[in-house]
C-alpha cells in the first residue's frame, strides 16, 4: 500500500516544503472546514498517545499494587506491539474502502473506552496480569489503525499542495501527546492515583470522537469537509512483482532494518523510562523525567527535518552514533540530573535518525517490523532487569541495537529512488 506511511516521524523538512499556499473561496483550497479538521486531527493523535502512554506512566504503581516481577511487566507493556503489528495493513485497506474518517472514528471510540475501563478490569478480575495483558494487545489492536487511516483520509481527500503540512501538523500529536500525558499524568498519579489516568485520558479520547462524529462528520459537516478540501485523486499502486524487486534492493533492506532499530530503541525507551527513574531516583518527580525529554524531542525533530535534506547520511550517523554514547553512559552511576539529560539528548538524537531514515523509508518499510521488534525488546528488557537485576544490561542491550542498524546503514544505504526506472531519474550514491 503505497501510501501505508510512518507517520511517528513527521518533520518539519515535509512542513516547509509543501506548506499550502492561500488560496481564497473555491471549492479545492484550504478554508476555515480544512483548519477545523487539522486541528481535529491533531487532537486525536495527541489523545492517542496520551492513551498509549498511560500505561508506561502507570506501570510501577500497578506493579506494586499486584505484585508483578519486571518480566510481567515487560508482557504487559510489550503486548501492546502485539496488537499493534496486526491492524496496520487491515487499517489502511479498510480506510481506503470505507472511509479513513470512519475508521478513525469507530476506533478512537474503542480504544478510548478501552482506556476508560482498563482500572476496573484489573481490579476486577482475579489475575490483573491476564486481564491487563489481554486489555493491552486489544489496544494495540484498536490504536494500530489509526496512522493508517490517517494516510489513507489524506490520500483521498486532501489536495497534493495541502497534504503535507495538514499530516506533518497531525503527526506532530505523537509527541505532544506523550508531553501532556507525562506531566498531567505524573501529576494526576501522584495526586488521585494511577486509575485516574486512565479514565481522563479515556473518557477524553470518547468525548473526541463524539465531537467529531455530531460536529463534523454529520449531515452538512461532512459536505463541508469533502468541498473544502477535494480530492486527493488516484493513487498509484504497486504491483507485488514490483514490491518484490523492490525489496530485493540491498538499500531498501538496509533502510528496513535501520528503522527497526530505531523504533525498537524509541518502543523500548517509551514503555521502560518511567520504571528506570522510579527505580533508580525514587524521589524524583514524575513531571521531571515524563516531561523533559519530550520538550527536548519536538524541537529536535523539527530541527532534524531541516538538516535532513542536505546532510541524510551524516545526519543518521550522527545521530545513531551518538544517541547510542548517551544511552551508554546511563549504565554508570549517574546522578538524577545527568540522567535526564542522558535521557534527553538520547530522545533529541533519535529523532535525528527518524528524520534521515523515514525520509527514504516511507513507502518502503512497513512499521509493523519496528512494532514487532519493539515487543521482542520491551520483554526481553524486563527479562534481562529481573535477571542481572540492572538496568546497565538494557541500555548495553539498546546501544548494541542502534550500532547495528548504524553498521547497516552506513554500508548498504544510498540516497536514490528505487521505486521508478533507473533510467528515468539520476543516482546520488551516499559516500561517507
Amino acid at each position: 500500500m503505497q501510501d501505508f506511511t510512518l507517520w511517528y516521524y513527521f518533520n518539519l523538512r515535509t512542513w516547509v516544503l509543501l506548506l499550502p499556499p492561500h488560496t481564497g473561496g473555491g471549492g479545492g483550497g484550504g478554508g476555515p472546514v480544512a483548519r477545523v479538521w487539522t486541528v481535529v486531527l491533531l487532537l486525536g493523535t495527541c489523545l492517542l498517545y496520551c492513551a498509549r502512554v498511560a500505561m508506561p506512566i502507570c506501570a510501577v504503581s500497578m506493579a506494586e499494587q499486584f505484585s508483578w516481577t519486571k518480566r510481567e511487566s515487560g508482557m504487559v507493556l510489550g503486548s501492546f506491539f502485539w496488537g499493534y503489528c496486526f491492524t496496520q495493513v487491515f487499517g489502511g485497506y479498510v480506510s481506503d474502502r470505507v472511509g479513513g474518517e470512519k475508521v478513525l472514528l469507530l476506533s478512537a471510540a474503542a480504544w478510548g473506552s478501552m482506556t476508560a475501563f482498563t482500572p476496573i478490569l484489573a481490579h476486577f478480575c482475579s489475575q490483573p496480569i491476564l486481564s491487563m495483558t489481554l486489555a493491552r494487545f486489544l489496544m494495540g489492536l484498536l490504536q494500530g489503525v489509526h496512522y493508517p487511516s490517517l494516510a489513507s483520509l489524506c490520500s483521498q481527500k486532501v489536495v497534493e499542495s495541502e497534504r503535507g503540512f495538514l499530516m506533518s501538523t497531525v503527526g506532530s500529536g505523537s509527541y505532544l501527546g506523550t508531553l501532556v500525558i507525562g506531566g498531567a499524568g505524573s501529576l494526576m498519579l501522584d495526586l488521585y492515583g494511577w486509575e485516574s489516568v486512565f479514565y481522563v485520558s479515556g473518557l477524553l479520547s470518547v468525548m473526541w470522537a463524539y465531537c467529531m462524529w455530531k460536529y463534523l462528520l454529520k449531515g452538512e459537516g461532512k459536505g463541508l469537509f469533502n468541498r473544502s478540501l477535494g480530492s486527493g485523486g488516484p493513487q498509484s499502486k504497486l504491483s507485488k512483482r514490483h514490491w518484490l524487486r523492490l525489496l530485493k534492493q540491498p538499500a531498501v533492506c538496509a533502510v528496513i532494518v535501520t528503522h527497526l532499530c530505531t523504533a525498537s530503541t524509541f518502543f523500548t525507551l517509551l514503555s521502560w523510562l518511567p520504571t528506570f527513574f522510579k527505580d533508580t531516583f525514587p524521589d524524583a518527580k514524575g513531571w521531571v523525567f515524563n516531561v523533559i525529554p519530550w520538550f527536548v524531542a519536538i524541537p529536535s525533530s523539527l530541527f532534524s527535518g531541516c538538516l535532513s535534506d542536505h546532510l541524510i547520511s551524516q545526519g543518521t550517523f550522527f545521530s545513531m552514533g551518538v544517541s547510542s554514547v548517551f544511552t551508554l553512559l546511563l549504565c554508570g552511576n549517574t546522578t538524577f540530573p545527568w540522567a535526564v539529560a542522558f535521557v534527553s539528548a538520547t530522545m533529541g538524537l533519535t529523532t535525528f535518525s527518524h528524520s534521515g531514515v523515514s525520509v527514504n523509508v516511507q513507502d518502503l518499510a512497513p512499521s509493523c517490523a519496528g512494532a514487532l521488534f519493539g515487543v521482542l525488546m520491551v520483554y526481553f528488557s524486563g527479562y534481562l532487569i529481573e535477571a542481572t537485576g540492572s538496568w546497565a544490561s538494557v541500555f548495553a542491550l539498546i546501544t548494541t541495537v542502534n550500532l547495528l542498524g548504524l553498521c547497516t546503514f552506513l554500508a548498504f544505504a544510498e540516497a536514490r529512488r528505487v521505486d521508478i526506472d533507473s533510467s528515468k531519474v539520476r543516482h546520488h550514491n551516499i559516500h561517507i
